[in-house]
Order: C-alpha cells, then sequence, then structure tokens
C-alpha cells in the first residue's frame, strides 16, 4: 500500500499563509471575516481515501485544498456603491485514488483536479435595484453560480460535490478551480424566486495540471458553455424549515467527439482513425433541498433531505442520465449542534454508444464479461466539530461497478471497491484570530 506524504503540502500551507498574512491588514476572524472594507478568507481542506477492497489493486492516496481570498467592498474602498471585488488563490496537490488504484473516472476526494497553486477567482460584481439583480463577471467557473450547495461541505465524493459529476462528463462546465472567462446574471422576482444565466468559456488548456490561471489567452478556447436555472429558496431567517427548488439547463456550444464512431461511420476503436466530431449539446437538471425536521426554531439542529436528477437534453456524451438522493443530519448528540451525519447515494448511467466503444477496447485487450450500464457510488459519513476551527469527517464509501473509463484496456472486470475516508477542513482564518481554543 503506498504512504501517504502530506509533508510537502504542509509546507506549501505555511509558505502561502506567512505570504498572507504579512500583507493583511489585521488579524482574519471566523470563515469569511470582515476588516473594514475587505471580507478575508483562508481554509484548508484535507482528503485521505484508501480502498480495502475491489478497484484494481489496494492503495491509499491524500489530496488537499488551501484557499486564500478576499471580497472587497468597493462601495466603502472606492465609492462604487454596491460593487464588490472578489479574488481567490487556491493551492491544490495530492494524489487521486480512482486514477491511481480504484480504476474508475469519478474520484472519491472532490479536493482533487488542477493541481497546482493557482488564480481560480477573479470577478467584479455589481448589486443593482436593492440587490434585485446581481452581476458577476470575470475569471471565473460555472459551477460557483449554478448546480453547488453549501451542503458539499458535509461530503468528500466528487460524483455529489462540488457540483453532480454528470455536469462536466456531460459537457464543457467549467468546475472550481479552474477559471476562465465567464459570467453571470441573477434576478430576484420576490426575497425566495429568482432566474438566472449565464456564459463561461471552455479551455481544456486551462485545466491542466501546472497551469496557474495567470494566462488570460482565449487561445485553446473551444466555445463556450450557458447554464440557467430558475428556483425557490428560502433561508433559517424567512422560512422555520428552509428549503431549495430548482429547474434548469445547460447549451454547450462547443466541438465533442462521438463516443463510438469515426466520420465515416465506422467505429473508431477498431479503425484506429480520429472519433466523428459534432458540434452542440445540452443538459436538463432539477434539483431540491428540503429541511424536514427541525426540533428547534433557535438552532439549526435538523434533517435536510435532497436530491438531483439530470439528463442528456440533445447530441452525446458519456452518461446518460444521473440521479443522486442524500440527507444531512445537523445536531447528533446533546450539546454537539454542530455536528452532522451524512448520506449520499448516486447513480451514473452510461451511454450505449460510450459503453460499446469501451467493449470493444477491452476485447482488444482480451477481455471477457459483460460490462454493466451504470455506476453507483455512496457514501455515509460522521462529521465531528473538534474545536471551534476544525472539522473531522470520517467516511466509508462503497461503489457499485466500478466504471473502467478510467482504464478502459484492463481486461478483467474492476470489483466494486469498498472505500475508508477521512476529510478535515481548517478555518485558518479564525485560528488566526485565536478562536481555535475549545
Amino acid at each position: 500500500m503506498r504512504q501517504i506524504d502530506i509533508s510537502c503540502a504542509i509546507a506549501t500551507a505555511a509558505r502561502l499563509l506567512i505570504a498572507f498574512f504579512a500583507g493583511a491588514p489585521t488579524a482574519l476572524a471566523a470563515g469569511a471575516a470582515t476588516d473594514g472594507p475587505i471580507t478575508w478568507v483562508a481554509a484548508y481542506t484535507g482528503e485521505a481515501a484508501g480502498n480495502v477492497s475491489g478497484g484494481v489493486r489496494q492503495g491509499a492516496d491524500y489530496a488537499g485544498q488551501l484557499v486564500l481570498g478576499a471580497d472587497i467592498d468597493l462601495g466603502s474602498a472606492a465609492a462604487l456603491d454596491g460593487t464588490t471585488l472578489h479574488v481567490d488563490v487556491v493551492d491544490r496537490h495530492g494524489r487521486n485514488l480512482s486514477k491511481d488504484d480504484l480504476g474508475g473516472s469519478t474520484s472519491v476526494q472532490e479536493t482533487y483536479g488542477a493541481e497546482n497553486i493557482r488564480l481560480a477567482n477573479l470577478t467584479i460584481a455589481q448589486s443593482l435595484l436593492g440587490g434585485a439583480v446581481v452581476l458577476e463577471v470575470g475569471r471565473t467557473v460555472a459551477n460557483a453560480s449554478f448546480l453547488d450547495s453549501p451542503l458539499c461541505q458535509y461530503f468528500q465524493t466528487n460524483s455529489a460535490c462540488g457540483t453532480p459529476v454528470f455536469a462536466p462528463v456531460s459537457s464543457g462546465f467549467t468546475m472550481w478551480p479552474v477559471a476562465t472567462w465567464g459570467g453571470h446574471a441573477k434576478i430576484w422576482f420576490t426575497p425566495r424566486v429568482y432566474v438566472q444565466g449565464g456564459g463561461y468559456e471552455v479551455n481544456p488548456r486551462h485545466g491542466r495540471n501546472g497551469d496557474d490561471g495567470l494566462n488570460w489567452s482565449t487561445a485553446g478556447a473551444t466555445g463556450v458553455v450557458a447554464p440557467y436555472a430558475i428556483g425557490y429558496t428560502t433561508t433559517f431567517a424567512n422560512d422555520r424549515l428552509p428549503r431549495r427548488y430548482e429547474l434548469g439547463g445547460f447549451y454547450d456550444d462547443v466541438d465533442y467527439a462521438d463516443p463510438l464512431r469515426d466520420a465515416r461511420g465506422n467505429l473508431a476503436a477498431v479503425t484506429d482513425q480520429p472519433y466523428a466530431t459534432h458540434h452542440g449539446r445540452s443538459g436538463a437538471f432539477v434539483r431540491f433541498e428540503q429541511m424536514v425536521y427541525r426540533p428547534d426554531s433557535a438552532s439549526e439542529r435538523g434533517l435536510t433531505l435532497f436530491g438531483v436528477a439530470m439528463a442528456q437534453a440533445s447530441g452525446q456524451s458519456v452518461e446518460d442520465h444521473f440521479l443522486e438522493f442524500g440527507l444531512v443530519q445537523r445536531g447528533v448528540l446533546p450539546r454537539r449542534d454542530k455536528d452532522t451525519i451524512g448520506f449520499v447515494v448516486n447513480e451514473q448511467v452510461y451511454n450505449e454508444n460510450a459503453l460499446k466503444n469501451l467493449r470493444l477496447i477491452r476485447a482488444a485487450a482480451g477481455g471477457v464479461g459483460k460490462l454493466a450500464r451504470d455506476q453507483i457510488m455512496m457514501e455515509l459519513n460522521y462529521g465531528a466539530q473538534v474545536t471551534p476551527v476544525i472539522h473531522l469527517q470520517p467516511n466509508l464509501q462503497y461503489i457499485i461497478h466500478p466504471d473502467q473509463f478510467g482504464a478502459p484496456a484492463r481486461s478483467p472486470a474492476t470489483p466494486n471497491a469498498f472505500v475508508l475516508g477521512l476529510r478535515f477542513d481548517v478555518d485558518l482564518a479564525a485560528l488566526g484570530r485565536g478562536s481555535g481554543r475549545p
């Protein structure tokens, strides 16, 4: 079993923190802490995972993410009322257990991807009409405004977080921390009802490990992805049982490869010719988050259910549709209001042409046996707020019918995988002010 070594990650985090705190005018407060017109952000998330059975082989990996950022109120700082500058720098580091040992294409560590120190966000947001209209443009990502959820902090699997995996698999949907040119507009018809839409450059060059996010050229761009949604949402401030219901979709104005055939209509895996190129595809989704039990209106303790359904509307993709259901229970034991229990299960149903192509590749490598048409991933976890700034979240993950898109030439079918994981979150901003004392 490979040894997990995080000394390099800790050293990198320490260097960045020293530089960040040296430049900050005052110490940081909890989470997103306000210092005059500036709200500072500093947080670290680490995720370890090891498969005790199943997959291609047994192993263990670690991935981590350090985020340092600031939101600057330009109304106070520069007399630009309703204008905010957002900036975030991310250091991602580590390895991917799914790629190294499980053989699948969906990570069990949502902090893995785009490994490097990079500028992840630099946008200007403008609030108009008393907040009824919000516009934001700059270097950003689609999942910062679409399909993300605060419930993601309670899970480690990348099949559910930071956005349902169907979106990036089935389109050029841009994901944190790979920023490109983009923006969105959100209109609140009432304090609870909104509509929003956006457009984001799709540029695969920026997703490579080692990219620093400072190359703002559109060279290499393959098109634009345009998500949209209409929703109804409430909060603890205006609803005893907060909820969100959302209906939306995306249009992907990007060239993509046919999952099976070459330009002549023949099987590309047989002819060894490039896969045919198509242009434009779309998808649709519906999702909900609903608190169903809250014993005390003075506390946020209670049970929240959530679910997602996504499907391909036009064009072709590796996946046909995606279904997800889960729950989060906040407050588990007496006087443990911030502890949580989380469970999520989702199913990725694959396109028949993509599976046929995979079967051809496997057959050429001597593979036998039938491939399942779906992959089911689930996670059960307990989150413990150890101190006001440290959250530990051990988790169990189980993968049924692990896909072989990550290792298509592997001849034997990949066994179901059982994964032990540990996520931890450190609120570095609060720690900087000394709020880490129990």
